[in-house]
């Protein structure tokens, strides 16, 4: 019996959010052209002011096409150590238009100073391969 790792059927991206404003910002654009879904976690570091946390999508893969709001986050991780999750599918992708395939965390803070975590897990993987995770330090 062969036991597979996580990494091969799934994708993870972490962002360390520093925005230095207050405007809704882009946190990162990934293709999900190769993934089902994808499951993302913003998680407050410094600062206790509200938080808006959203998920778009695009047909172009620096957002530069017309972004489409897939999911919006109901709860405020607002305190040191809270954080909220969205998660959105393949189909909620398709329904955005053909051409959409990627997607993106949009994420506010009242106060420009605060700053958080931001992790993107893309899950299964429509062609999953064998011993593709590997150790990695960035």
């Amino acid at each position: 019996m062969s036991i597979q790792k996580l990494g091969s059927e799934n994708a993870w991206t972490a962002y360390d959010f520093d925005p230095d404003a207050t405007t809704l910002t882009a946190v990162g654009w990934v293709d999900m052209r190769d993934y089902e879904n994808i499951l993302i976690k913003v998680q407050k570091t410094v600062g206790t002011s509200a938080v808006v946390f959203k998920v778009y999508a695009d047909s172009d893969s620096a957002g530069g096409g017309t972004p489409v709001l897939l999911a919006t986050s109901s709860s405020d991780p607002a305190a040191v150590g809270d954080y909220a999750f969205l998660e959105v599918n393949a189909e909620q992708i398709a329904a955005a238009g053909a051409d959409y395939r990627y997607v993106s965390a949009y994420v506010s803070v009242a106060t420009g100073t605060d700053e958080m975590t931001v992790d993107y897990l893309r899950g299964n993987a429509k062609r999953k391969a064998e011993n593709l995770c590997v150790d990695s330090i960035a």
